[in-house]
């Protein structure tokens, strides 16, 4: 049985010629030939194009736009990108952050991806992502949380979190913070 993200997709990858009728390369030729270049174009026209379940089509945008771990140099190369030139200032609070969620538990997985960093334990629970040169965004999933003080609502954030914190600086990092993300990790 696939454990993580990367057995789950290899086994779909396995698994997509018998479920699909197509190989990936040729799932991936055919995106590329579509004219899409964002990840939900090519999921929308695998799925209405054809008749993709979404899960596929998802594991095809990823590997035609090289944006998962496996496909973009592993984990390293990713967090190493996202923390490049003028974001290099925001590494520490990166560090300070997983520090704190690797504290929450032994089950914390943490899986980079092209732009962010999810937090996962059985689900999602949150994501850390440098926004602007200046600021990196800690977006949580909680359940029937009020916002209040920094906690705000994640708007258009990201529709993965339904909330976010804004971290200028490692002190950011504090009490309030570290008790949101053991709330989310709790709740996951």
């Amino acid at each position: 049985m696939a454990s993580s993200p990367e057995d789950m997709a290899n086994a779909m990858i396995a698994n997509m010629k018998e479920k699909t009728g197509k190989m990936l390369a040729q799932w991936i030729t055919i995106a590329k030939k579509s004219g899409e270049e964002k990840h939900g174009g090519i999921v929308k026209h695998l799925k209405s194009e054809h008749g993709m379940t979404h899960g596929f089509a998802n594991l095809v945008a990823l590997k035609t736009l090289k944006s998962d771990a496996g496909s973009a140099g592993g984990d390293d190369a990713l967090i190493a990108a996202q923390y490049a030139g003028p974001k290099a200032g925001l590494k520490p609070i990166y560090d300070a952050l997983i520090k704190v969620a690797k504290a929450c538990g032994k089950d914390v997985e943490v899986s980079p991806k092209k732009a962010y960093v999810s937090l996962r334990r059985n689900k999602q629970f949150a994501i850390i992502q440098p926004s602007t040169k200046t600021r990196l965004d800690l977006g949580l999933n909680f359940k029937n949380q009020p916002v209040a003080g920094r906690l705000e609502k994640s708007g258009s954030f990201n529709a993965m979190v339904s909330h976010r914190v804004r971290l200028e600086k490692t002190a950011d990092v504090d009490k309030d913070v570290k008790a949101w993300l053991k709330k989310a990790y709790a709740q996951a």
